[in-house]
């Protein structure tokens, strides 16, 4: 795809984010649904017989901008919270995460053994694992349009979220490496799937210790530096670190951002606010604004709504969505403190998104004696409660932080 293609593509994607989140917001939802909704109505109009739009979903540049889209949105996000903060809340997010990975994955496990009796147990674990996944992106940004990303809910939704994807990914790579084995006629040995575990816990404990340490001196030495945009450069540029840093330890990109924001505080770039500088959030904040619209939209674009005519797939969709949804709500059940809300919580955690497609991508990919282990049918059930599940979840989200806010009110009149 040439230039010109990619600036098209992003002038569409723009103004159908813009026309379906002020539709949205006129009927009480957050934007971020009707940018969700937008991308897939658009994304579809090959159905109608019209394929003029097409193009977009295989330009790869706006591809890459939309996942530097999450990105930069998990930044944002985590800049709006403190480690001290997480910490308060630190055995909440993880008595949720762990029951947010243990409940989906039991629950998946038992949904897919029921309904796909012919596959083998490899296939029940593997659709499990995809159910464990929580796509924070979503949650965030429905936060981030309440106003309510520094409440003591979205710090514990946060911090499980962060907890969960770790340990999805970490029974991810146990049920690949099964599969892998089976594949081989092998059986499954321990020490890298050890390896796995122990490179997510020291990535996501050093990065905080290490960069605790390294933040106050990378910017007291870049106020040095002369010129315009050297703190919202330096503060990307650390995020960006981090995220590579993440994916090198075979972690989501997104940790590594959602990491660098919460690493980063108001008193390391003080001598940058004392020279008359923005605070970093405000300088994000307009980044943001452009390329996480880019991400929700793309996204809508690349489901299939002629999959839902197999009425197997919707079958099987709809169960998996119902123990997705389940799951979730169940684990918001472990949240505890003052001001958390366990139903918003749970609600919070429901969203696959992109790493739920990311998880469905790898079982794509994964095969034993030749034969998929994840064949097209189940490969689109699993998409449709991905998709199912992140449209839920904005005016679910909104509807349970609205009874949350009431309840306190009325006990106290």
């Amino acid at each position: 795809m040439g230039l010109p293609a990619t600036l098209l593509a992003l002038a569409i994607i723009l103004a159908a984010a813009k026309l379906g989140g002020s539709v949205a917001i006129r009927f009480g939802q957050p934007g971020v649904l009707g940018e969700l909704v937008a991308g897939l109505v658009a994304g579809n109009l090959g159905l109608l017989g019209w394929h003029g739009l097409d193009f977009v979903e295989d330009d790869g540049l706006v591809g890459a901008l939309a996942e530097l889209g999450v990105i930069l949105l998990l930044f944002q996000v985590g800049l709006e919270s403190t480690t001290r903060q997480l910490i308060q809340v630190g055995r909440s997010a993880l008595a949720v995460g762990c029951l947010g990975v243990a409940v989906p994955f039991g629950l998946g496990w038992v949904a897919s053994a029921c309904l796909l009796p012919q596959q083998s147990g490899l296939v029940h674990l593997f659709v499990g694992a995809t159910l464990t996944a929580t796509s924070v992106g979503i949650t965030a940004r429905v936060l981030a349009d309440l106003g309510q990303s520094g409440s003591p809910t979205a710090r514990v939704i946060l911090g499980a979220a962060v907890l969960d994807d770790v340990l999805g990914l970490v029974m991810l790579a146990v049920v690949t490496g099964l599969i892998q084995a089976a594949d081989r006629g092998a059986s499954l040995e321990m020490a890298p799937l050890l390896w796995i575990v122990g490179k997510a816990v020291v990535f996501l404990v050093g990065a905080m210790l290490l960069g605790t340490w390294l933040a106050p001196r990378l910017f007291r030495r870049a106020a040095t530096l002369r010129g315009g945009g050297v703190l919202l450069g330096i503060a990307l540029a650390f995020c960006f670190a981090m995220s590579w840093a993440a994916s090198k330890a075979g972690l989501a990109p997104i940790l590594g951002a959602f990491a660098a924001g919460l690493i980063l505080e108001a008193a390391h770039y003080t001598p940058f606010t004392e020279q008359g500088e923005y605070p970093l959030e405000q300088l994000v904040h307009p980044v943001t604004s452009f390329l996480a619209p880019i991400f929700f939209v793309f996204m809508g674009f690349r489901v299939d709504l002629s999959q839902f005519a197999d009425l197997h797939v919707v079958g099987l969709a709809s169960a998996l969505t119902l123990v997705a949804v389940l799951g979730k709500v169940v684990a918001g059940l472990g949240a505890f403190g003052p001001g958390v809300s366990r139903l918003a919580v749970g609600v919070g955690m429901i969203p696959r998104g992109e790493v739920g497609l990311i998880f469905a991508n790898v079982g794509l990919g994964l095969a034993i004696a030749g034969q998929p282990v994840i064949d097209a049918s189940t490969f689109s059930a699993v998409v449709m409660m991905i998709l199912v599940t992140t449209l839920v979840t904005p005016p679910l989200l909104t509807w349970a932080i609205a009874r949350a806010a009431v309840g306190p009110a009325a006990r106290g009149s």
